[in-house]
């Protein structure tokens, strides 16, 4: 799998704390490796849309969908518990 990211998500990464952008640096590398990775409690978001939803940490998100061979990463986010 490929990875690619929308101008959206870009802007929110560059927004995001340095250990968030750290960690999901971390998260995407498990993403490439295989979406069923425990630690990114991944799930449809969206169905209708194709979004999904995976976990930076226990306060972050972020939002992909799925494009062929890539992973087209939308946004991060903090989540509300």
């Amino acid at each position: 799998m490929r990875l690619a990211r929308t101008p959206q998500f870009i802007r929110a990464y560059a927004e995001a704390p340095p250990h968030i952008q750290k960690a999901f640096d971390q998260k995407i590398q498990f993403l490439l490796q295989n979406l069923r990775h425990p630690s990114l409690r991944a799930k449809k978001y969206d169905a209708a849309r194709g979004i999904w939803q995976a976990r930076v940490n226990g306060g972050w998100r972020f939002y992909f969908t799925i494009e062929g061979d890539t992973y087209l990463i939308h946004s991060i986010r903090s989540h509300t518990k």
